[in-house]
């Protein structure tokens, strides 16, 4: 049986593939901040699905995707305040 939490990873998963499929089509662009937001959502909710089911490796990767992401935000409002 296929846990909540499961649901809830395999969804955020969802999302950071989504946001690199656009990507590589060239429908989204990493200065944009929806490419940045996407992948902080999906990181979230695999950290989530990850405090069940504990693995140091994917929780430490997760942190540094969410880290590079808030950079990815941060330097999109500084350019636009810019503007």
């Amino acid at each position: 049986m296929i846990e909540s939490y499961d649901i809830v990873g395999t969804i955020g998963v969802s999302i950071i593939i989504v946001a690199y499929f656009l990507l590589q089509i060239q429908k989204l662009s990493t200065t944009h901040v929806s490419f940045s937001i996407m992948n902080i959502i999906g990181s979230l909710m695999i950290l989530y699905s990850l405090s069940f089911n504990w693995n140091f490796s994917s929780v430490m990767i997760e942190v540094f995707w969410i880290l590079v992401s808030c950079i990815g935000i941060y330097n999109y409002f500084v350019k636009h305040k810019q503007e």
